[in-house]
């Protein structure tokens, strides 16, 4: 095993708390009693891997949303319901992160999708003084903004190539176990973090 130079690491799960028993309930509230099967940590439809892949279009999506749901529920709604699921962004996560930034080189891979985007990235300003979550990273990699979604190995091939990585040098970190081994396929050293244990809890 070859000394880590490169962290990539995962968001959700890892340093934004998320709930996606929120989302599913909220839905709920508005009359979607399978939006579970749509969406969840394990699985998305292929609405949502569109929204994720940056295929589609916030309005786009809230229009599509309402057919398949059959609801006539407003953008505004479907979308507080949406970002329901994204919780905080624990202080010492971050102080954490500031810390091991000068030990590696790092990054960040998330699937994600432009409407949660613009309300973590909101409340990560707000929490934090101003300052910008991306900036703690070399790049921030979002699946709508790459085009790819873990678990694809492309997707991590895509990044690895970019940043001229060596993969054997490059430690993956996600909370999500079909992403650790699409990450593995790459080529990667993993981690799977798994709750209740947090990026405190790691020696790296």
């Amino acid at each position: 095993m070859q000394p880590i130079k490169n962290i990539i690491f995962d968001l959700g799960g890892v340093f934004l708390n998320i709930n996606f028993q929120l989302t599913n309930s909220a839905f709920a509230n508005l009359g979607v009693d399978r939006f579970a099967e749509m969406f969840n940590q394990h699985h998305s439809n292929d609405l949502f891997e569109m929204l994720e892949k940056g295929e589609i279009s916030a309005p786009a999506f809230y229009e599509a949303f309402r057919k398949e749901s059959g609801t006539n529920i407003s953008d505004d709604a479907i979308r507080n319901a949406w970002n329901a699921l994204l919780l905080d962004f624990p202080p010492e996560r971050i102080e954490w992160l500031a810390q091991i930034k000068k030990r590696y080189n790092i990054y960040l891979f998330s699937n994600t999708n432009q409407i949660h985007y613009d309300a973590f990235m909101a409340d990560f300003g707000k929490t934090f003084g101003g300052k910008d979550f991306n900036s703690y990273f070399i790049k921030a990699y979002y699946s709508q903004t790459l085009g790819l979604r873990k678990p694809s190995v492309a997707s991590y091939k895509a990044i690895i190539q970019e940043q001229g990585l060596i993969p054997a040098e490059t430690l993956f970190i996600d909370d999500t176990i079909k992403n650790i081994e699409g990450a593995k396929e790459a080529g990667l050293q993993t981690i799977h973090l798994v709750a209740p244990n947090t990026v405190l809890d790691l020696e790296l």
